[in-house]
């Protein structure tokens, strides 16, 4: 059922999703927080991006041009529908595309800054697939996979620009091996927290494409206090 929801401590943001495909989780507020906005950043993009939850909170950051390509046809409805409502047609445009195709047609070296909610898992006969589509190409990699976030990226990117993901800790070793193969040198790295205690089960990530070598591990991040409520911390990433 679509339904138009309030972001999470945006009160002045709105979001359209359909709750039986999927909702926007906590990953893809953590991104935006994380990834740095140079003063230089005059075009991002972020692949894969759904219903526009990631754009339209860059919008609080920056008023530089955004672009998103999702590939399926009836979640890029709903992200233009989100443009629209919050009035950020000016600086939001999304595509309906494979991004292996756009990448196919467009120039090299032409975003400063590239964000990314990958799906997380791999596909293979053990996979448990969902029998929902759109929660199948949200989950697992059918049509994106990391060999091709880091391939497209390294293209896309200009010369020192940046890539920001977030992912699961358990693809660690995968992700940085193949950036490194792509030229993009991994430079920040910080592992987020259910609670103090627990295993860490996010993991934020930035890349410059053929940047210097030397990786800065920060802070980690915990989502919820002994209360069960969100840490100081993740209040910040609220406003």
């Amino acid at each position: 059922m679509q339904k138009i929801n309030y972001l999470l401590g945006f009160p002045h943001l709105k979001i359209y999703q359909n709750e039986e495909w999927f909702k926007f989780s906590i990953d893809s507020v953590l991104l935006p927080n994380f990834l740095k906005i140079k003063k230089d950043t005059k075009t991002i993009l972020d692949i894969g991006t759904g219903n526009a939850v990631i754009p339209i909170l860059l919008s609080t950051k920056t008023k530089v041009p955004i672009l998103g390509v999702e590939i399926q046809k009836d979640v890029y409805e709903l992200g233009k529908l989100s443009i629209y409502e919050n009035k950020l047609e000016e600086q939001i445009s999304i595509i309906c595309e494979d991004i292996k195709e756009y990448t196919k047609r467009q120039e090299s070296d032409c975003f400063d800054l590239i964000t990314c909610n990958p799906p997380y898992f791999k596909m293979n006969e053990n996979s448990n697939i969902n029998e929902d589509i759109h929660k199948q190409y949200a989950r697992h990699e059918i049509s994106l996979n990391l060999d091709t976030l880091m391939l497209c990226s390294r293209k896309l990117l200009k010369n020192g620009g940046s890539l920001s993901i977030v992912h699961r800790p358990e693809r660690l070793m995968e992700i940085l091996m193949c950036a490194k193969k792509n030229n993009l040198e991994p430079k920040r790295i910080q592992f987020v927290y259910p609670k103090k205690g627990k295993e860490a089960n996010i993991i934020l990530l930035e890349f410059v494409k053929n940047g210097r070598d030397g990786l800065k591990i920060e802070e980690p991040l915990y989502i919820y206090n002994e209360q069960g409520e969100y840490t100081e911390e993740i209040q910040k990433n609220f406003s």
